[in-house]
């Protein structure tokens, strides 16, 4: 039987009684969007799962996105992957994506069709005396734009944000020491910058988010330029005060899933390079979630 454990906080929560390498019921899955659109974070403890069990599992919620900067299908896809997250390094390479290198920000919000979840799942946790290290940090955008000042509301109610990859791309290589070099024009092709509402209704609560992130929001489009930067950053001090966050300390065999329309992240970097953090992950699209037939399965939960 599935139930569903709240943190106590403001957000996050664990699902008990779900294995995720199994066929889950609709019944079952609905009652996990549903605590999604509620609790924003869901931990799913003690899953053995192999990478095929990830992918399953991660399809449920949409389509898997592929890498940035990968290969495409013949028709101009991305190949969909289980990525790999981790600091382990072979000859001088990380194996994956380099874990822990990105501040603030909400996944995919740079892409025409936003992200919807992110799933980790936990193979290796650092630790030290004992205690979990690598955690990931949420703040809550439905709480964000619920004591956002009326007047902010009412006046940008209608207003939109362009999200752009190069933001994210420059501050990776200029205050990150990551080692790579400008984009190309083939990469600023495949991610040319995109325009979002600045409040979106969320598609399973049918409240409001505040949908902008320090990771990829460069303007918000109704504004002049100067009143644009300094209101962006109004609204990034506001989404960041500590009433909003919540942190996940990682346990091995954590599955962990977050909604992306109603939080940001960071994760936490208080780790060391012999302190091994390894985690498979899928980045799912929000191409099924705004769907009445997909949502309903979280209305009638």
């Amino acid at each position: 039987m599935l139930t569903i454990e709240p943190a106590g906080a403001i957000l996050g929560a664990t699902v008990h009684g779900l294995d995720a390498a199994k066929p889950i019921p609709d019944q079952e899955f609905g009652q996990v969007l549903a605590a999604l659109g509620q609790y924003g974070v869901l931990r799913f403890p003690d899953q053995r799962l192999e990478e095929d069990d990830v992918r399953r599992f991660s399809q449920l919620f949409g389509d898997i996105q592929g890498p940035s900067s990968g290969p495409l299908t013949k028709d101009g896809k991305e190949l969909p992957v289980v990525g790999i997250l981790s600091n382990i390094k072979e000859n001088g390479k990380y194996i994956g994506a380099a874990d822990a290198g990105q501040d603030w920000h909400t996944d995919m919000s740079y892409r025409d069709v936003i992200g919807f979840v992110n799933v980790l799942y936990g193979i290796k946790i650092p630790r030290r005396d004992g205690k979990p290290l690598g955690g990931t940090e949420f703040s809550n955008m439905h709480a964000a734009w619920e004591t956002l000042p009326d007047d902010i509301k009412t006046r940008l109610a209608d207003a939109t944000v362009t999200h752009a990859f190069e933001k994210f791309w420059n501050n990776m290589r200029e205050n990150k020491n990551s080692g790579r070099p400008p984009m190309t024009d083939e990469q600023r092709r495949r991610r040319p910058p995109v325009v979002h509402p600045l409040f979106m209704t969320h598609p399973i609560t049918g409240k409001k988010v505040l949908y902008c992130n320090p990771g990829y929001s460069i303007r918000i489009n109704e504004l002049p330029e100067a009143e644009s930067h300094a209101m962006l950053r109004y609204l990034y001090d506001h989404q960041l005060q500590t009433r909003f966050r919540y942190t996940h300390r990682w346990t091995e065999n954590d599955l962990l899933i977050w909604d992306h329309i109603g939080t940001i992240h960071q994760a936490i970097a208080d780790y060391r390079p012999d302190e091994i953090r390894l985690m498979r992950r899928c980045q799912v699209m929000a191409n099924k979630v705004f769907e009445p037939e997909f949502t309903r399965l979280a209305w009638a939960a």
